[in-house]
């Protein structure tokens, strides 16, 4: 992965309202203005936690290693009826079939940072899909003010059907083995645990970022095999998890959790000097290790 972003000290004010910033609590220009009353520098702070995301690609779309391309498909019960989506297949002499992964992206569409990390799973030897949920509205807008708003604009019940039929294109793909993982971010982090329990022994592992837990009466139903990922300093995220710990416990779901020291939510984008080198790269390869495990045998 690219090396940690080199910025200035950020508050951790400034952090607290960029989170509420990036799920919904404010718009760009309320952000910026708190963020300038509530520290000295804040604005500066503030304006380096947006992304840049010409630091994020690690695999090049052109690596020999992939074939990278954008399909569409049927989702009934979507928003539209109908999805696109950024499929990644390794390039093998001697496979004709691989493992599938599909990346759920944050709440803003399908950016440059989830490309890549759909391309570092191939690149890995997965077939991945990662959905563009904003498809229905034109597609991700290039930036993600724009794709926040749009997403907010979406019925999430639908959204979320949306992201269910892309497991299901991608698990009966003509290149999938027909094992599944799902893995996903903040709001993707969330929906990896929902679609677990909505899919059932449809999935074999799940690799959560930073994600809220499943419904509580969905716990029973989760059959694969997770190890979710949390950064230290995110209580909205992080309340979640005891419950959620014991409901899988009570259930005989196999599951660990990590918390990654010195972190903030996001840690794993390297776009942002939220982006924790250390931290994204020791979950990076205990989630690989969970799907080569789970999908390769």
């Amino acid at each position: 992965m690219s090396q940690e972003l080199p910025t200035q000290a950020i508050d951790p004010k400034i952090y607290a309202l960029y989170d509420e910033y990036c799920h919904g609590a404010m718009d760009r220009r309320e952000f910026l203005a708190k963020a300038a009353a509530a520290v000295v520098g804040g604005m500066a702070m503030a304006q380096a936690l947006f992304p840049r995301y010409a630091n994020a690609q690690t695999i090049s779309f052109t690596d020999a290693r992939i074939k990278a391309s954008y399909v569409k498909y049927a989702s009934p019960g979507g928003s539209s009826g109908e999805m696109r989506g950024y499929l990644v297949q390794p390039v093998s002499t001697t496979a004709t079939k691989f493992p599938a992964v599909l990346v759920i992206h944050e709440n803003r569409g399908l950016n440059p940072y989830i490309e890549d990390v759909a391309r570092r799973l191939a690149a890995a030897g997965f077939l991945a899909l990662a959905p563009d949920g904003l498809y229905p509205l034109g597609g991700y807008p290039g930036n993600d003010e724009d794709g926040k708003r749009l997403q907010d604009s979406l019925v999430p019940a639908k959204l979320q059907t949306d992201m269910l039929n892309g497991a299901v294109f991608l698990k009966n793909h003509a290149l999938s083995s027909g094992k599944l993982g799902v893995t996903g971010f903040c709001w993707g982090g969330g929906m990896t645990n929902a679609l677990a329990a909505e899919l059932g022994d449809g999935v074999q592992a799940g690799a959560p970022y930073y994600g809220v837990s499943a419904p509580a009466d969905q716990v029973s139903k989760i059959k694969a095999e997770l190890v979710l990922h949390f950064a230290e300093t995110d209580p909205r995220i992080n309340v979640t998890w005891p419950p959620f710990e014991g409901a899988l416990k009570t259930q005989g779901v196999k599951a660990q959790a990590h918390f990654y020291a010195g972190t903030q939510h996001g840690f794993h984008n390297n776009s942002t000097p939220r982006f924790n080198q250390t931290a994204a790269d020791l979950s990076w390869t205990r989630t690989l290790e969970l799907f080569n495990r789970t999908l390769k045998a």
